[in-house]
């Protein structure tokens, strides 16, 4: 990849870098946007930003040295990138979800042992995967107790443990935490999703028409949700003939556009170039989200957009409880039917909900408040860091044990690739 270099700024500014799963996509997904958002946070606290990923870049990937922020292509396994880290210096190391913090939290510690270490998990991967199971395994899909037998479980939790902060977007999942592991509210913070800012004024009742649904592809919960639509959306159309679904989502594959059926309204649309744009449009989100964690940015966007929406239990997680939700929350596909006709019909019952999710989202979701509080945190915690530490015995702990796990085998890896003979 070629490198995006943002001018660099004065020695006296704080320093630091945010290693990502991927390059982010404000277009394509919540994540996108949230670290978007995370970014410009710190940017806005006057923070010296460079981006690094070992991902393959994207055409949809936001312009960061356009943000002002210094852009680098890492690779895995490679003492190129300790070079680099210890050359920054940087005062905080943030890594985007938990299988990054595995890759590179060991050379990060051994280059720059006094930089902070923050994990983002942009939900919890485990809960995700763990609820997933449960549905293939025709099980509820509650908030689990403690699995100490999932792997994914095990590795999320020692990436916790072994950060100096943890970033969760959801109060549900920080409670969840707290409750059935050895973590402590000082090892975690919350911090809402980041979003973007919506034109205004939005359309009225009349002004709307149609369902949405939206989400990127790739992720296993959004295509689920799909399939789910598939079923619902005859009982909806026998009611409401001349309404139409419109599904749109980043990397559709040609199995989701072979779904699109204009005769039925169920419309496949694939991309949008802006959710918020879209989802203002319609008049009802349907989101009958099976299994998933975190906090969902379709909801969130739909709170924003003023547009009623029907979800789940799971949908709702984090965000609202039945009573209060901007719309319907539902448990089976007749209740869910019934919602979305109600919605779509009743301009009355319509515009309290369309109300009701604004106010929730302005009482919920305000970016610069929540990025100054975490600013302030990080530059609470770096300045008594090593005594924090000090204090934590599982993450030395943990330390202790992973140097001889994940940083050798790293290494391994490395010496492996080193000596191997070029492919032809």
């Amino acid at each position: 990849m070629s490198q995006h270099h943002a001018p660099l700024h004065k020695h006296d500014q704080r320093k630091i870098v945010i290693i990502g799963f991927v390059w982010p996509e404000p277009n394509s997904s919540a994540a996108g946007q949230n670290m978007v958002g995370l970014i410009n946070s710190f940017l806005k606290a006057n923070w010296q930003v460079t981006f690094m990923s070992a991902a393959t870049p994207s055409e949809q990937g936001v312009d960061l040295a356009q943000l002002g922020v210094h852009s680098e292509a890492i690779s895995l396994n490679c003492s190129s990138f300790d070079e680099r880290i210890a050359v920054i210096h940087p005062d905080v190391v943030i890594f985007d979800r938990f299988m990054t913090e595995e890759q590179f939290a060991s050379r990060v510690r051994s280059a720059c042992p006094s930089a902070m270490r923050i994990l983002n998990t942009e939900d919890l991967h485990s809960l995700r995967h763990l609820r997933h199971q449960q549905v293939r395994d025709g099980e509820a899909t509650e908030m689990p107790t403690a699995s100490v037998s999932n792997d994914h479980t095990l590795r999320e939790i020692a990436a916790i443990l072994r950060s100096d902060l943890t970033l969760i977007i959801s109060s549900e999942e920080l409670q969840h935490l707290l409750a059935h592991y050895p973590v402590t509210a000082s090892q975690l913070h919350h911090v809402p999703l980041f979003t973007s800012k919506i034109s205004t004024p939005l359309p009225d009742f009349q002004q709307r028409q149609h369902f949405v649904f939206i989400g990127n592809f790739r992720h296993a919960p959004n295509w689920d949700a799909v399939l789910q639509l598939q079923q619902i959306w005859p009982g909806i159309k026998k009611q409401l003939p001349h309404a139409e679904l419109n599904i749109f989502g980043a990397y559709p594959p040609k199995k989701a556009m072979a779904m699109d059926n204009p005769s039925k309204g169920f419309r496949v649309r694939g991309w949008a170039a802006s959710a918020e744009d879209e989802i203002a449009k319609h008049r009802v989100m349907l989101a009958p989200l099976r299994f998933g964690a975190g906090v969902k940015g379709k909801l969130v966007t739909a709170m924003q957009c003023g547009t009623p929406s029907v979800t789940s239990s799971i949908g709702a997680e984090g965000l609202g409880d039945d009573k209060h939700w901007p719309g319907m929350v539902t448990h089976n596909l007749d209740d869910f039917i019934n919602a979305a006709v109600a919605l779509y019909t009743d301009p009355n019952l319509w515009q309290q909900c369309s109300d009701t999710g604004q106010a929730s989202y302005k009482q919920q979701f305000d970016d610069a408040l929540h990025g100054q509080k975490l600013t302030a945190l990080v530059e609470t915690r770096l300045s008594d860091l090593e005594q924090w530490r000090q204090q934590q015995f599982l993450q030395s702990l943990l330390w202790h044990q992973t140097l001889r796990a994940t940083q050798y085998m790293t290494q391994w890896i490395e010496a492996k690739n080193s000596t191997s003979p070029p492919s032809s």
